[in-house]
C-alpha cells in the first residue's frame, strides 16, 4: 500500500466538525482483496491491536469492526481502524474514521480525525498512517506482531505527539475558553493562543497575556530585584544578598548562618538551586553550578507554599512537597523511583500533571545526607527525600490548601503581585502554616520568590485535595462580563456572485463606521484597504482577519476549493449567504455531480450558529433544498429568503409564516416581513445593474442587504451605501465597463454555464444579440464537458470570438483548451467561426478589429490586474452606465435570447 497525497482540514469540514486528514490510498498489491481472503489475518491483527475488538464500525457496539473483518472488508478500510487504534495507544485521543473508494480501483480515500489543537503542521498524521500501513501490510503477509512489538515500534512516535500537545497549563485555559463559546487558535505546536476575534482577541502564552507587564516579567526574572522592591516595602523577605564572586557567596554564609539557599541570580524552574548548604565547600560547589551569579538567602523553616494571583483575586494555593519515595522494606531506592515514575501522571518536562523523578547527581547527594544511596533498601514506611526544594519541574508534588489560606496570606500576595505589576503570577513563600497569620520576623517567615508565567500543575492535579479550575480563571479575567470574545462574522459561498455580494456587504456595514475585514477571490483587506493579494477565500485567509485586533465585522468570501482542501477557517458565524449551487469545478476534489456541489455548500449553512442567519436564494432549487438537511438545523436559525419573484412559493409561504425576504418588486429592492413592505431602492438607481437589464446584480445587492441589514446596518445607511457602490471602483473585473472609441468592453469574471447565459443576457437586453463580440480564455481545469456547455453558450450569445488560452494551462497542452471550445462553438453553430489568438494582448488587438462601432466586446480574463492595465494603455476609459447607441439602430432590436441553459437570474 502506498500514500499517494494527503491533506490536512484544520477546521470544520463536509466530513465531521473537527480537524482530520485526508489521505489517497493505494493498495497495489492488495486491491482486490478482503480479510477473509487471507486466512488468519483477523486473529493475527487482534493479537498485535487487542484493542480493536472495541471498534463499533457500522454495528454501532463494541465487535462490530471485529465482525466486518471476518466477513470480509477491504483494507482500505483496516488501514483506516488500525490508523485510530494506534492514534490510542500513543495517547492522542481521536474516534472518527471514513473510507470511500475513488471510482478508481484500488484507491480508496481515508479520512480520519485529529485532535482539535494539534498542530497543522505536525508529521503525527502521516507517520501513524505509514505505521499503520506498514502493520496491515506485515499481518497480510503473514507475520505475527505482538502487542509489545507494537509498542516498540510506536515509543519515537509517542515521545513526538506528547511534545507537540498542549501541555496541562495551556490545556485548561482552553478548556475553560471553548466552555465560554470563546474561538480559540493555536500557533503551532506553541503554548501560544489567540482567544477570541478582531477587536476582541486577546493572546495568552501558557500562564501569560498579552496584558501581562513586561517589566513585571523582569523583575520577577532578577531575584535579587524581586527581593530589594519587595523589602523597601515592607514585604518579609529572607535575609539575603547577590554574589558575583565565590568570595562575597562564602561571606554571606558566614554573615547569614547556616542554613543558607543559594539559587542562580536569573534562574527558573528549580533549576541548579541548592538548599541546605551548610559549608564553605558547599558554597563554592552550589556557585559553581548556578553559574557563577548567585543569590545567597537565609533558609527559612516551615512549609513551602505556591499561591496564584490571577487579576488581583487569590484563585488557588498549593503546599509543595520535594519528590520523594516512601519505603516498603523489601525495594532499593531506584525500583521505588521506578515503580513513582510509572504512575500515568508523570511525564517528562511538562506535558503531564507531574514530572518524572531523576536520579541524578543532586538525588544521589540528598540521599547520601539521609544515610542512603541508590541501591538501599528504606524501612517500611521511611521517606525518603530526593530533592531538598519542591519545584513540580524536579519531581515535587502539590497538596491543595486554597480553602485554608489566612486573609492576613491572602493579602500579602495581593500586594506581592501589585509591587511586582503582574496579572498572574505564582508567589512562593515559606510559612508555618498557611492557615495562620503572617508574622512580621522575616527569620521565621517570608516571600521567597516571584514567579512570573507559573505553572498551572499543582493546582489543576495536586495529589491531594480539590481541583481548581485556574484556567478558568485566567479567562474570565480576559474576559470579564461573560464575553465570547466574537465580533459578527459573515460567511458568503456559492457557485457565482461570492465576491460581489461579499464585497457589497462589507461596503455596507462600513458605512456604520465599523471597521470590515473581507476575503475575496482577490485578496484581504482591513477597513477598506487591501494587504493581502492572493485568492485568499480559504481558512488561511479567514485566519487573517479574525486575528486582526483592529477588526470590528467580518465578512469572508467562502469558496469550494478551501473548504474541501483546508476545510473552514473558523467555527460559527453569525450569518451565512448561500448564492446560488450550479454547475462548476466537476471532477475535481472529488466532485462529480451537483449534488455533490451542494453537499460542500451546504457546510457553510451548517456552521451558522444556532440563533444566527441563513440567507438563501429562493429562485435556486438547489438552495431551497438546503434547510431541508437535518445538519444545518435551520429550526434554529432564522431564514431569510432573496429574490426576484415576491410570488415564489417559497416566499409566500414564508412571508405568510411573518419571515422577512428581500426581493425585486415593481422595480424596487424591497424588504419584506410579514404583510408589510419596505421599498429601499429602486433598481435603476443601483449602480451596475444597468437599469434592470442586468438582474443578477439585482439579486447579488438583495443577498448583500440581507446580511449587512442582519449585521446591524440600518436601512437608510445600507441603501445610501448600494448607490454608492461603484463596480468599477468597489468591485472591479465584475462586469466592468469600459469605452475605447466607440466600442464597449465588458470585463467579467464569467466563467461557468450559468455565469457566462447570465452576462450574455445582459449584453443582449442591452446592445442586442447580433452587436456582441467575446474575447474568450477558460480555466483549464475544469471538466471537458463543462468547458463544452461554456462554449455552447457563448455560440449561442455571440457572433464574434476570439479565443486564448489561460497562461497557467492548469495541467492542460498548450492550446487545448481553445481548440475544444472553438471545436464546440463551431458544433452548435456553424456559420461562427472563432479566431484563436497567442495570448490576451493579441486577443484583445483581434477581438477591437472585429468590433464596429456600437458593438460590446465581452472581455473574459484569466488575471484582472494585468488585462485592465493593458486596456488602459489602448485608451480605454470608464463607460457611462448606459450603452452606446449607434445611429439608426435601437440597442434592442434583432433580440435573441441565449437559450442554452434557461433562464438564470442569478450569477
Amino acid at each position: 500500500m502506498k500514500i499517494l497525497n494527503l491533506r490536512r482540514l484544520r477546521g470544520p469540514n463536509v466530513h465531521l466538525s473537527r480537524p482530520a486528514v485526508v489521505a489517497r490510498l493505494r493498495l497495489d498489491d492488495l486491491a482486490g482483496q478482503e480479510t477473509s481472503d487471507l486466512a488468519g489475518f483477523t486473529e493475527r491483527l487482534l493479537r498485535a491491536l487487542p484493542g480493536l475488538t472495541e471498534h463499533h464500525c457500522a454495528a454501532g457496539a463494541p465487535g462490530g469492526f471485529v465482525s466486518r473483518m471476518r466477513g470480509g472488508t477491504y483494507f482500505g478500510h483496516v488501514t483506516e481502524h488500525v490508523t485510530i487504534e494506534l492514534s490510542q495507544r500513543i495517547g492522542r485521543d481521536i474516534s472518527f474514521g471514513r473510507t470511500v473508494t475513488t471510482g478508481e480501483p484500488g484507491v480508496y480515500d481515508l479520512t480520519v480525525e485529529c485532535p482539535v489543537d494539534e498542530s497543522p503542521g505536525s508529521t503525527v498524521p502521516a507517520r501513524l498512517l505509514e505505521a499503520a500501513i506498514e502493520l496491515v501490510t506485515d499481518v497480510a503477509g503473514g507475520a505475527v506482531v505482538t502487542g509489545a512489538e507494537v509498542g516498540r515500534r510506536l515509543a519515537g512516535l509517542a515521545e513526538v505527539a506528547e511534545r507537540e500537545a498542549t501541555g496541562p497549563s495551556t490545556s485548561s485555559i482552553i478548556a475553560a475558553a471553548r466552555r465560554r463559546g470563546i474561538p480559540v487558535e493555536r500557533y503551532d505546536d506553541l503554548s501560544l493562543l489567540r482567544l477570541g476575534w478582531g477587536t476582541r482577541r486577546r493572546l495568552a502564552w501558557a500562564a501569560m497575556t498579552d496584558r501581562t507587564s513586561a517589566v513585571g516579567i523582569d523583575v520577577a526574572g532578577d531575584k535579587q530585584v524581586t527581593r530589594r522592591l519587595l523589602a523597601d516595602a515592607g514585604v518579609p523577605v529572607a535575609a539575603g544578598e547577590a554574589a558575583g564572586r565565590v568570595e562575597d557567596a562564602v561571606r554571606l554564609l558566614t554573615e547569614l548562618g547556616a542554613p543558607v539557599v543559594v539559587k542562580p541570580r536569573h534562574g527558573r524552574q528549580g533549576e541548579n538551586v541548592a538548599l541546605n548548604v551548610r559549608t564553605e565547600e558547599e558554597v563554592v560547589e552550589a556557585f559553581a553550578a548556578a553559574g557563577g551569579d548567585v543569590v545567597v538567602e537565609r533558609q527559612l523553616p516551615g512549609r513551602d507554599y505556591r499561591v496564584l494571583v490571577v487579576a488581583g483575586e487569590v484563585v488557588a494555593a498549593a503546599e509543595r512537597v520535594p519528590a520523594h519515595v516512601l519505603g516498603d522494606g523489601l525495594s532499593t531506592v531506584e525500583q521505588l523511583v521506578a515503580a513513582t515514575n510509572a504512575d500515568p501522571r508523570r511525564g517528562t518536562g511538562h506535558s503531564r500533571a507531574l514530572t518524572r523523578i531523576a536520579l541524578d547527581a543532586t538525588a544521589g547527594a540528598v540521599l547520601a545526607r539521609q544515610g542512603l544511596d541508590a541501591g538501599a533498601v528504606p524501612a517500611e514506611g521511611r521517606q525518603v527525600w530526593l530533592r531538598d526544594n519542591a519545584n513540580l519541574s524536579t519531581g515535587g508534588t502539590g497538596y491543595d490548601v486554597t480553602d485554608r489560606v489566612h486573609p492576613d496570606v491572602t493579602r500579602l500576595c495581593l500586594r506581592v503581585a501589585g509591587i511586582v505589576g503582574l496579572d498572574i503570577v505564582g508567589i512562593d513563600l515559606r510559612l508555618p502554616d498557611i492557615a495562620e497569620p503572617v508574622g512580621l520576623d522575616a527569620d521565621t517567615a517570608g516571600v521567597i520568590e516571584v514567579n512570573a508565567v507559573p505553572g498551572l500543575r499543582m493546582h489543576l492535579s495536586p495529589v491531594r485535595g480539590r481541583s481548581r479550575d485556574v484556567g478558568d480563571a485566567i479567562v474570565r479575567a480576559m474576559f470579564p462580563g461573560g464575553s465570547d470574545g466574537r465580533i459578527p462574522v459573515c460567511a458568503v459561498t456559492g457557485t457565482n456572485g461570492k465576491t460581489t455580494v461579499a464585497r457589497m456587504a462589507a461596503f455596507m456595514l462600513a458605512g456604520t463606521g465599523v471597521r470590515v475585514g473581507l476575503t475575496t477571490t482577490d485578496g484581504v483587506s482591513i477597513d477598506g484597504r487591501t494587504v493581502f493579494r492572493a485568492d485568499a477565500t480559504g481558512p488561511r485567509s479567514a485566519q487573517m482577519v479574525l486575528g486582526d485586533p483592529g477588526v470590528q465585522a467580518a465578512v469572508l468570501e467562502t469558496a469550494r476549493g478551501g473548504l474541501l482542501r483546508r476545510g473552514l477557517g473558523y467555527d460559527w458565524t453569525d450569518v451565512g449567504v448561500i448564492t446560488n449551487i450550479t454547475v462548476d469545478h466537476l471532477g475535481q476534489d472529488g466532485l462529480s455531480s451537483i449534488e455533490d456541489i451542494a453537499h460542500v455548500k451546504a457546510l457553510v449553512a451548517e456552521r451558522v450558529k444556532d440563533g444566527g442567519t441563513l440567507v438563501l436564494n429562493a429562485d435556486d432549487p438547489w438552495v431551497r433544498s438546503l434547510p431541508d438537511r437535518p445538519r444545518v438545523r435551520a429550526d434554529r436559525k432564522r431564514v431569510i429568503w432573496f429574490g426576484a419573484d415576491p410570488g415564489q412559493p417559497v416566499v409566500a409561504a414564508h412571508l405568510a409564516r411573518g419571515g422577512t425576504a428581500y426581493v425585486q418588486d415593481d422595480g424596487w429592492l424591497v424588504q419584506a416581513t410579514g404583510a408589510r413592505r419596505t421599498p429601499l431602492l429602486r433598481v435603476t438607481d443601483l449602480p451596475g445593474a444597468y437599469g434592470g437589464a442586468a438582474p443578477y446584480v439585482t439579486a447579488n445587492a438583495l443577498a448583500a442587504l440581507a446580511a449587512a441589514r442582519v449585521m446591524g446596518t440600518p436601512a437608510d445607511v445600507a441603501t445610501t451605501r448600494l448607490t454608492e457602490f461603484e463596480p468599477r471602483v468597489h468591485n472591479p473585473g465584475r462586469g466592468t465597463a469600459l469605452r475605447l472609441g466607440e466600442v464597449t468592453l465588458f470585463v467579467d469574471y464569467a466563467h461557468n454555464p450559468a455565469a457566462l447565459a447570465a452576462v450574455l443576457r445582459t449584453l443582449h437586453r442591452l446592445y442586442g444579440p447580433d452587436r456582441c463580440v467575446a474575447l474568450v480564455t477558460l480555466p483549464g481545469d475544469r471538466r471537458d464537458d463543462l468547458l463544452a456547455a461554456c462554449a455552447q453558450v457563448l455560440a449561442d450569445g455571440v457572433t464574434r470570438a476570439v479565443l486564448h488560452d489561460d497562461e497557467d494551462l492548469r495541467g492542460r497542452e498548450p492550446g487545448e483548451v481553445s481548440a475544444l471550445v472553438e471545436r464546440e462553438m463551431r458544433g452548435r453553430r456553424p456559420g461562427l467561426r472563432p479566431v484563436r489568438a497567442g495570448g490576451y494582448r493579441d486577443a484583445v488587438a483581434e477581438a477591437l478589429t472585429m468590433a464596429a462601432p456600437g458593438d460590446v466586446v465581452l472581455v473574459l480574463y484569466e488575471n484582472l490586474t494585468p488585462m485592465l492595465r493593458h486596456l488602459e494603455s489602448l485608451g480605454a476609459i470608464p463607460a457611462a452606465q448606459a450603452p452606446i447607441v449607434v445611429p439608426g439602430r435601437h440597442p434592442a432590436a434583432g433580440r435573441r435570447e441565449c437559450t442554452l441553459l434557461g433562464e438564470l437570474p442569478h450569477r
